[in-house]
């Protein structure tokens, strides 16, 4: 299976997981809010990442997030491509101790990170994630804003989206209400509270700009190939827009003798 391949099928995967037993646990035919407008700068067929953006969301994720939910697909080496450098990347890599084995004993050990090495996964198997859940399983989020209808939009609203519900809505036990998930009771606390992260470049980790910037990170880890593929599709475009002139030229060309 191509790597193209798997990463389509595993978003397949998460979205059907998610849906199941991922973040909440309403019925999924009871409404929500419309989605906020939001402006992305990776939209359009010019749009962009925002490495700003990419290197605070990564910090979100590894500060707020990584401690329930897991980025398998991803490997410490991928954070060059957000602008991180070489030593940077050693340096986030070797913060995290990787299970590896079996030594020369036959037994398993922990080191410290590699750029190579995927990212660690904060519980040892699916079992231990539910067990450390009330037995909800923190779905992967490698691919998490492929698998959503709105994409990055749906995720900013879902972490700016918890409030106090309703007067006379009845929560069930354990549920928080959040305006823009389905049926508004997710299983799930609010991850992000303003000032949670310090940002390395003195950014105001507002409510806002923090869910912003994981959105993008998580938008990003969904598709890293989109910057290059847009590059590409540019590119065919002016190729097929100077063919075109030139084949017209050539038709002039060879009809230009024939009467009409």
């Amino acid at each position: 299976m191509t790597a193209q391949a798997f990463r389509r099928s595993t978003a397949i995967g998460a979205a059907l997981l998610a849906l199941a037993c991922g973040m909440g646990g309403a019925e999924a035919a009871e409404g929500a809010a419309p989605l906020p407008h939001r402006n992305w700068s990776f939209e359009g067929i010019f749009g962009t990442f925002d490495r700003g953006a990419l290197q605070r969301g990564f910090q979100v994720y590894r500060e707020s997030c990584a401690a329930c939910h897991s980025m398998k697909l991803l490997a410490y080496r991928n954070l060059r491509d957000i602008g991180f450098s070489e030593d940077q990347v050693k340096e986030i890599a070797a913060s995290f101790q990787i299970n590896d084995g079996p030594n020369d004993q036959g037994e398993m050990f922990e080191r410290p990170g590699r750029p190579g090495d995927r990212f660690r996964s904060p519980f040892a198997n699916d079992n231990a994630a539910r067990a450390a859940n009330n037995g909800a399983y923190p779905p992967d989020f490698s691919v998490i804003s492929k698998s959503r209808l709105g994409g990055a939009t749906y995720i900013y609203a879902l972490l700016i989206g918890y409030k106090d519900a309703p007067a006379g809505m009845q929560m069930q036990q354990g549920m928080n209400y959040n305006a823009y998930f389905p049926g508004h009771q997710i299983a799930m606390p609010p991850p992000l509270q303003p000032g949670a992260v310090s940002y390395a470049d003195g950014t105001e980790a507002t409510l806002e700009r923090m869910s912003a910037d994981v959105a993008t990170f998580l938008a990003w880890a969904s598709e890293p190939e989109l910057e290059s593929r847009k590059r590409m599709g540019v590119k065919v475009l002016l190729f097929l827009f100077v063919l075109t002139g030139m084949l017209y030229a050539v038709k002039r060309k060879v009809w230009a003798g024939v009467a009409h």
